[in-house]
């Protein structure tokens, strides 16, 4: 009986179910602002097969936004191209610092699939885990239940969401901002650190934004505010010896 029950515990602390359960808020987040996609490339008379094909193969909200703008206003492929390059070079940041909190062991494979699924959302769920090592397995339960969430959005505004009121449709778009709140809040309680961080990003992204007399894209802007404010936090608050050993 007693090994029965130490299998149950085991099975359902799985760290695949323990991430699917850390990425529901990202989920139910993603779900209206994969309507409002949806809705907003249909309203563009963009054909079903490429809303569809976007959500399941480019899996990267700012960039589908702003791809269905550009072709709508019939900008050159190659300049869409380097529009959402430039836009998405954050991710080689987040999956830089993501791979180092992975086991040694991982392999290719899983990295190149954990890599597909990193978004603002699951890496902030990821990174804001106390483990220091985090399993493979764990990330792929965060990744995969957002992009189920985000493609099942997409459907529902391609297919289903044309008949909602106009005031539901246009109010779907502060679903983002309150789920970047609700991941946010919590780290911020429980720890200084994180408060300091997030405050010197704040002042840096305003700097670039009020005071630089240069006009930087969103993309740039967040390159420009990730790094510095990286680096700044890296200056004061160190890694203790010892943390790496895991």
């Amino acid at each position: 009986m007693s090994n029965a029950l130490a299998e149950e515990n085991i099975v359902s602390s799985s760290p695949f179910k323990e991430g699917l359960k850390a990425g529901i808020p990202v989920a139910i987040g993603y779900i209206p602002i994969a309507i409002a996609f949806g809705l907003l490339a249909k309203s563009f008379f963009i054909p079903e097969a490429v809303i569809l094909l976007m959500s399941l193969v480019i899996f990267a909200g700012a960039s589908q936004f702003i791809g269905i703008n550009l072709i709508i206003a019939g900008v050159a492929y190659w300049e869409i191209i380097i529009t959402t390059f430039i836009l998405n070079l954050r991710h080689f940041l987040m999956t830089a610092s993501l791979s180092q909190r992975l086991p040694k062991w991982t392999s290719n494979k899983e990295l190149a699939l954990l890599s597909f699924g990193v978004t603002d959302e699951t890496f902030s769920v990821s990174s804001s885990q106390r483990e220091r090592v985090l399993q493979p397995s764990f990330v792929i339960g965060i990744n995969l239940i957002a992009f189920l969430a985000w493609n099942v959005g997409t459907w529902a505004g391609v297919f289903l969401a044309m008949g909602l009121p106009a005031s539901i449709q246009n109010s779907m778009g502060i679903a983002l901002y309150a789920m970047f709140i609700g991941l946010l809040v919590p780290s911020l309680k429980e720890s200084n650190p994180i408060v300091v961080i997030v405050g010197i990003a704040i002042v840096i992204n305003a700097v670039l934004y009020w005071v630089i007399p240069i006009e930087f894209s969103t993309g740039w802007m967040i390159i420009i505010t990730t790094i510095l404010t990286a680096t700044i936090g890296v200056w004061l608050f160190p890694k203790e010896e010892g943390e790496d050993d895991e």
